[in-house]
């Protein structure tokens, strides 16, 4: 049910001429706090902890400042013009000193940039892997790949077609520049293939915000919560950057004349636009309220979502059974089910929260789509769904951690976040060497990987407690055998997780830098050695990472 496409790296070239100075401070971000980090940044003494290269460049992407003044400010990195894939850090100082920087990159050694193949072989490599017809090649530059052992030279080529395997379309490949050889790949379109006062087909009549523009015109406009807005994308596909740009272009606003929305039935095209609304509206609620957040890019501005969609299968046919949170155009997309497969419209709160969440991700520690980044990614959007859903308290949907359960008419989830393995993909328990990137279109799926990060935080909130009709016992809800934990709270735990998330994940995190990094973020809100922590840390080992 899950699909986002991730910002186009065309979008930032623009920037990457900055000199080491320089500062683009994005929206929402304090562009003093990012003025004080790059001068920290450019402190010799420095130099060893960011793994910084004499010609390494620094762009200001977003920050966070804690009530103590505590400056947390996240920077993607460039590499004489180029940009460094997994070289992003997020530096952490205080009055004036840097008192750490978290990263993934561990050396400050850089390839040559004189690459053995051009990038029309690398384009071919990518070709043979994306295994279907290749519309048009997105976008083909060089970059310094620094998710593996060591930075490399490499093609970032993205794809544009249609692919006959799990993917959607639209693919960013990472070819090695000296040999060819496929480093990574990640869905820019990311679906998942298993899924596929208004009157509301969920939730029955609600009493939503709108824009009056006359006594006869209203528009689906919450002014509330940053103008975000609904429109009718008349079934339009979602595939590829064409398409949902023609979907955009082609979409209409929601208006009515006496605002009243929908009548509880898909026979109104309006009513899963007001379920959407309304979605929108008590995700934007929860951040704002819990964590703080105006709006996914904290800028205070809304989103659209466009309603009727549907979405590219790996058949090559079209379902309306999938959501997606399009970065490039800061926009959601629902579809409409499918009944003959036992799908409902695909408007539920836990499918807003989880398609949003991936904005916020986007926003902050951007993480990849392969590997266990992936993982994390995914579960993250899962983890705010489901704490979405429970802060929305509506007796229609009650908060669980099943994901998608609304959608299906016989009662089943699209995946249990305490045993997604149950699905026969999915995995519930971190392995030994992790998650490979050049995997995630198959056995390592960000889909299937996120178990274990999902797993984790359901110890960590609630402990070892057997879901109601789950049939588990304790010892299936643990990979270790530690059936005693006891959990800390949705509250705690979320804040943990997103601590962790804007403050210290980046785009390469794996699994056991995110069992450090919220043990990190534990000991910040609630002390080294509280209970909070040391929970933290028995739910990940219960989950295999250590």
């Amino acid at each position: 049910m899950h699909m986002q496409v991730r910002p186009l790296k065309l979008a930032i070239l623009t920037v990457l001429a900055l000199p080491l100075s320089a500062v683009a401070a994005s929206p929402g971000m304090s562009s003093a706090a990012a003025q004080r980090a790059q001068g920290l940044i450019g402190v010799p003494a420095n130099t060893k902890v960011l793994q910084r290269a004499d010609d390494d460049g620094f762009i200001a992407k977003d920050s966070v400042v804690d009530a103590d003044g505590t400056e947390h400010v996240r920077f993607d990195r460039t590499y004489r013009g180029l940009r460094v894939i997994g070289g992003d850090t997020v530096v952490t100082s205080q009055r004036g000193l840097m008192k750490s920087a978290q990263m993934t990159l561990r050396t400050k050694l850089r390839p040559s940039l004189a690459a053995r193949i051009d990038k029309d072989d690398a384009a071919v490599e990518a070709g043979a892997r994306f295994n279907g017809k290749v519309q048009q090649v997105f976008s083909n530059e060089l970059v310094v790949y620094a998710r593996g052992a060591k930075p490399v030279l490499a093609y970032e080529v993205t794809l544009q077609g249609d692919d006959t395997r799990q993917h959607s379309g639209f693919v960013t490949y990472y070819i090695d520049a000296n040999n060819g050889k496929v480093l990574d790949l990640q869905d820019q379109i990311q679906t998942a293939a298993a899924v596929g006062t208004g009157k509301s087909y969920y939730y029955g009549n609600l009493s939503i915000p709108t824009d009056q523009k006359s006594t006869t015109k209203y528009d689906l406009i919450d002014t509330t919560r940053g103008n975000g807005s609904v429109y009718d994308a008349k079934g339009a596909t979602v595939s590829n950057v064409l398409d949902i740009l023609l979907a955009t272009l082609g979409a209409t606003l929601y208006t009515d004349s006496d605002n009243v929305w929908g009548n509880n039935t898909t026979s109104d095209r309006a009513t899963v636009a007001t379920d959407i609304h309304y979605g929108v509206g008590v995700t934007w609620d929860y951040f704002k309220n819990i964590h703080g957040r105006s709006g996914l890019y904290n800028d205070g501005k809304g989103i659209k979502s466009y309603a009727h969609t549907t979405f590219r299968t790996s058949s090559g046919g079209t379902s309306g059974v999938n959501a997606a949170y399009v970065a490039l155009f800061k926009s959601m997309f629902y579809g409409d089910g499918d009944a003959s497969r036992g799908y409902g419209p695909v408007v539920a709160i836990d499918v807003a929260g989880h398609e949003m969440s991936h904005g916020v991700n986007a926003a902050t520690a951007n993480l990849a789509y392969s590997g266990d980044a992936g993982g994390l990614n995914e579960a993250n959007s899962d983890i705010f769904g489901t704490l979405v859903e429970y802060y929305t308290n509506n007796a229609a949907d009650p908060g669980d951690y099943r994901i998608g359960e609304k959608l299906r008419t016989d009662g089943t989830a699209l995946r249990d976040m305490y045993n997604q393995a149950a699905d026969g993909r999915s995995f519930n328990c971190y392995i030994t060497g992790g998650f490979d990137p050049n995997q995630s279109d198959g056995a390592h799926n960000p889909h299937y990987t996120s178990g274990v990060a999902n797993r984790f935080f359901y110890l960590l909130a609630e402990g070892v407690v057997v879901p109601a009709g789950s049939g588990l016992t304790p010892s299936q809800l643990v990979c270790n055998g530690d059936t005693t934990i006891a959990g800390i709270g949705r509250d705690k735990a979320g804040k943990i997780w997103y601590r962790a998330l804007t403050t210290k994940f980046t785009s390469s995190t794996t699994y056991p830098q995110a069992r450090a990094l919220t043990l990190e973020a534990a000991s910040e809100l609630y002390g080294a050695g509280s209970a909070e922590y040391n929970t933290v840390a028995r739910a990940w080992s219960a989950a295999n990472v250590n």
